[in-house]
């Protein structure tokens, strides 16, 4: 059993963690782990140069929670972290105060970078960190090439292009955007890895992640969208939107900008139907949204309503079954 899922951070993390509980449980190896093969095809649009350092977001979320170290309070970065390096990068004026990177999440960024300037591609260098912390996933970045994405605002009634984490963390998505805008997009592909983890896959998950800014990132880059509307295997979705308002994080500040409404519904018909050139064979609704299920199945996406909410252990890994058992059609 091979599944390749599509990911972003927080959501995505969480919601790996429980596939690899549900794989061990379904199909063990006898040694703790799982028969089944789990790859992350990862959104690195948040990626950026900062201090001199790489500094890759959601990578770096789900390597921290497959690895434990993941601080599960805030939601974000290492647990028992200190923060006196970025205290001194403040006080040399350096780097962004408003975005505080801790003492061991900046060793991260040191090797990453050092793997990098070595000459590694960031899919090596990915590898390479994550030795270190046994996740159980396969992480991928969705392409070698950079692409960041920075977001069109106006404050203070002036246009600015801020970096999409100026727009989420320091503006805390309260800055209305007028346009997401891909950098360096245009000169990505997918890399061999993504490509053969696509074709290769017995299942497809799309996690619920951030439809505009992680997925929508993911499927941005040129040739992703074609490669996985020709993969045999099918493609499930879950949504990240529950009763008109996203799981977590600001997804809805993202949807508004583009168009699309805060709803399960909504996001499902944003990604479209495989059978009509979209992306969905199948999507997972919560029950608070169970209306939503016989419209999209007319729309040519089968729609299964289960309990989507991550609370522990158990619900990821359920919700991960059910993922699983959707694909079966």
């Amino acid at each position: 059993m091979k599944i390749t899922v599509l990911a972003g951070g927080v959501g995505g993390a969480r919601f790996l963690r429980g596939l690899r509980t549900q794989l061990r449980k379904a199909y063990p190896n006898g040694d703790g782990g799982s028969s089944a093969e789990i790859t992350a095809v990862v959104n690195t649009g948040d990626d950026m140069w900062l201090t001199g350092l790489r500094v890759c977001p959601d990578l770096d979320s789900i390597m921290y929670t497959l690895g434990g170290a993941n601080d599960d309070e805030r939601g974000w970065g290492r647990k028992d972290e200190s923060e006196r390096v970025s205290a001194e990068l403040t006080a040399y004026g350096i780097g962004w105060p408003w975005f505080t990177l801790g003492d061991l999440d900046l060793g991260t960024h040191i090797a990453r970078s050092s793997f990098l300037r070595d000459g590694l591609t960031l899919t090596e260098a990915t590898a390479r960190l994550a030795e270190r912390w046994n996740p159980g996933v396969r992480l991928l970045p969705m392409s070698d090439q950079p692409v960041e994405t920075h977001v069109d605002i106006l404050v203070d009634g002036k246009r600015r292009i801020v970096h999409f984490e100026e727009w989420w963390v320091k503006y805390r998505a309260t800055v209305p955007a007028q346009r997401f805008i891909q950098v360096g997009v245009d000169a990505a592909k997918p890399t061999p890895s993504v490509l053969r983890a696509i074709e290769q896959a017995d299942v497809i998950l799309v996690a619920p992640s951030n439809p505009v800014v992680s997925i929508g990132t993911i499927l941005g880059v040129p040739g992703m969208r074609q490669a996985l509307h020709g993969a045999r295997a099918p493609i499930v979705g879950v949504s990240p939107i529950i009763s008109g308002a996203a799981v977590r994080g600001m997804a809805d500040a993202c949807l508004t900008a583009i168009g699309v409404e805060t709803t399960a519904a909504a996001v499902a018909k944003h990604y479209g139907a495989r059978t009509r050139g979209g992306l969905l064979d199948a999507w997972l609704v919560d029950e608070a949204d169970a209306a939503a299920a016989p419209v999209l199945t007319a729309a040519g996406i089968r729609t299964t309503v289960v309990p989507l909410w991550m609370n522990d252990a158990d619900t990821s890994a359920q919700l991960a079954a059910d993922a699983l058992a959707a694909a079966r059609f």
